[in-house]
């Protein structure tokens, strides 16, 4: 985005006590997806490894986190290049990535006394082995079904990581357990780790400073240019934990789009003081956690597109893994069936993503190749609604 544009937005928006809901005049439906490049429980071997210090891993769907393949990659972007919509376009899934993990060689050599990083740009950390891993995240963006945006560092809060160490207790105990076995960290197991911009407990409750905040964003999207040689324009908090010190760090980033989670109900995309055009999704779309209601799907969608406001469809990449569970394929059924009962549903619909998004707001079309797709933008009164929701 140029900067005129961004300060003429930032400009009409900074003094707004309510901004104005955004409504459009085509049905559109955005995919968006989050915790890809983050490992998990290492494979088997890993796996195994928990079990063997007592760890009763298989209770809960997130012990059988690992991390997508490339062919669990390759898969899904063969899947979404089958659908299109009333122009002949594919879904283009958002993948937010995290674009470090924690460099378990190093911290084994420093007896986990420390955090130290490893950038998703020079590969997986220790013994985590992905072929064509990195290659097949590109080769979905280049044709098409694929829009990477930044997720964070870590996606862990790595103050509350750091208290733990300090305390020298059981919460370090564990950390350096799942550490020996080149897991970063289980959530559910363990929710005091928090969120990478939120520490929920004391010391330094709360949000991390303006300038932590500040210091990690610029990281991220420097990690994600070294990873896929573009600056991000969107961005969507771990955990959707942001306050007004995210949301400026990430402005001054180069952020054009901001998602939030489902939490707040069905609520219309709005442009805040930062000139970041905030986006709400609206459909949680988790078969590896719960029971799918396309029926219900298609209903919300129905409802949004009546007030004029685009269907975001969230999904966590968990749901595409295959090395410890097949997710994957159960997920791949599921997508075809709620991707084709909406363009059966919808025929007028159009497939975009967050960018495409953001030029609609600020040009009045949607960017297509070979030709501009008109799509008009409207306000609406805002309504402040609820709180981010909890995030897996």
């Amino acid at each position: 985005m140029v900067k005129p544009l961004r300060e003429l937005l930032q400009k009409l928006f900074r003094h707004r006590a309510e901004p104005a809901d955004l409504a459009f005049s085509r049905p559109l439906v955005l995919l968006e997806s989050d915790d890809w490049g983050r490992v998990g429980v290492r494979d088997k071997q890993g796996f195994e490894s928990l079990r063997s210090r007592g760890l009763r891993l298989g209770e809960h769907p997130y012990d059988l986190y690992a991390l997508e393949t490339a062919t669990d990659v390759a898969v899904l972007a063969h899947l979404l290049a089958q659908h299109h919509d009333s122009g002949g376009r594919s879904p283009c899934m958002v993948m937010n990535f995290c674009t470090s993990n924690l460099n378990f060689k190093k911290m084994r050599a420093r007896r986990f006394e420390q955090l130290e990083l490893l950038a998703l740009a020079d590969g997986l950390p220790g013994r985590w082995s992905r072929p064509g891993l990195i290659e097949s995240y590109r080769a979905g963006i280049r044709q098409g079904v694929f829009y990477p945006a930044v997720h964070g560092l870590t996606h862990f809060c790595s103050a509350a990581a750091e208290n733990a160490l300090a305390e020298d207790g059981e919460r370090a105990r564990l950390l350096r357990m799942l550490w020996e076995a080149e897991t970063p960290y289980i959530y559910w197991r363990m929710p005091w780790i928090g969120y990478e911009y939120w520490n929920p407990e004391k010391p330094r409750a709360g949000f991390l400073s303006a300038e932590r905040q500040d210091y990690l964003i610029q990281q991220a999207c420097q990690e994600f240019s070294a990873l896929f040689g573009t600056r991000p324009t969107s961005a969507c908090a771990p955990g959707y934990r942001a306050n007004g010190h995210t949301h400026r760090a990430w402005s001054k980033s180069g952020i054009r789009i901001v998602q939030n989670g489902t939490g707040s109900g069905l609520k219309a995309p709005h442009v805040d003081e930062f000139g970041l055009l905030n986006l709400y999704r609206t459909i949680d779309f988790e078969p590896s956690q719960k029971e799918l209601e396309i029926e219900k799907y298609l209903q919300i969608a129905g409802s949004c597109f009546a007030r004029g406001w685009p269907v975001i469809i969230s999904s966590h990449s968990i749901n595409f893994h295959s090395s410890l569970k097949d997710f994957r394929t159960a997920t791949l059924v599921a997508l075809d069936s709620l991707l084709t009962a909406l363009e059966d549903r919808f025929p007028k619909l159009l497939y975009v993503h967050d960018e495409d998004l953001y030029a609609i707001v600020t040009e009045g079309v949607c960017p297509r190749i070979g030709e501009r797709v008109e799509v008009s933008t409207s306000q609406q009164h805002w309504k402040p609604a609820g709180a981010h929701q909890g995030a897996l």
